[in-house]
């Protein structure tokens, strides 16, 4: 199949379905092609804060867009209205595309709203997007895993529904087995966080970093410790959306700032772990 016709054969967007898509974390280069395919025929897209202007500006130019945002401490939709709104609109017989940043099924509440349209005998299809703990870290130079580092990663979230941190989550499980955790909005509770993980044993002195509005033209990243990631985040002043991760791997970003070395036109050359690793160019 060449170029022009990479579209065809992907599946046509029945009137009064609805897509639960990902939009991955921001760099509309990310969307994949189903996702793309959704925008193109959807009557209806209803998004969330974190799409990007530039995924949403591949929407086809009759659809409509309804912005269902959901962002901390702002007034925002209830959940349970958001998922009844797409029950409505499939039957009106509407082709609801509900387009989620990242992926729909990590930290997304995707599976609420699926079951919802299950409630109700909506027909559905689920598009997973990259996410922001995988794809925003690889953009900020840091490998989620590493041979040298770690075999296992954690992928947590910093608040629960109610905005508080969450007390399902095993802290001292998580700081003992885990040599890399993932982060998805902690921004809010890091001093909490950080606290506990020193306290469940983990040194002040780990690698942390916060990348905020990843893969976009305004991602900016802060690498600290656990020990000064509070003060640190203070003095930098910045703010969500971000993801945050602990852990060795950090240090890879002295050696895998591949979007830092191309807009300075830097060589990548350091290893910073002293890596196994062979035939990484230059």
């Amino acid at each position: 199949m060449n170029a022009d016709g990479i579209m065809d054969g992907l599946p046509c967007f029945e009137a009064g379905h609805v897509w639960l898509v990902g939009a991955g974390p921001g760099d509309p280069g990310l969307l994949t092609l189903h996702a793309v395919n959704a925008l193109k025929q959807a009557d209806v897209i209803v998004h969330d804060a974190l799409v990007n202007a530039g995924c949403l500006a591949l929407a086809n130019a009759d659809a409509v867009l309804e912005y269902a945002g959901k962002r901390g401490g702002k007034p925002s939709p209830k959940q349970r209205d958001i998922s009844l709104r797409l029950v409505d609109l499939a039957r009106e017989g509407k082709r609801v595309l509900r387009l989620k940043g990242g992926d729909p099924f990590v930290f997304g509440r995707g599976g609420e709203e699926a079951l919802t349209l299950v409630e109700h005998g909506i027909p559905f299809r689920i598009v997973p997007g990259v996410t922001a703990g995988i794809g925003g870290l690889a953009y900020a130079g840091i490998p989620v895993t590493h041979r040298d580092a770690n075999h296992n990663v954690t992928f947590l979230t910093g608040h629960d529904a109610t905005g508080v941190m969450p007390d399902a989550i095993d802290w001292a499980g998580v700081a003992r087995g885990s040599p890399v955790i993932v982060m998805y909005m902690a921004m809010k509770h890091v001093g909490t966080i950080t606290a506990r993980l020193i306290a469940e044993g983990r040194s002040p002195d780990e690698p942390m970093a916060f990348v905020c509005n990843a893969t976009t033209a305004q991602q900016q990243v802060l690498e600290t410790t656990l020990g000064r990631a509070e003060e640190d985040l203070a003095v930098a002043g910045l703010s969500p959306p971000a993801i945050v991760v602990v852990g060795e791997v950090v240090r890879m970003r002295a050696a895998l700032d591949w979007l830092g070395a191309a807009e300075q036109g830097r060589v990548l050359r350091t290893d910073p772990l002293g890596s196994r690793t062979k035939g990484r160019s230059a």
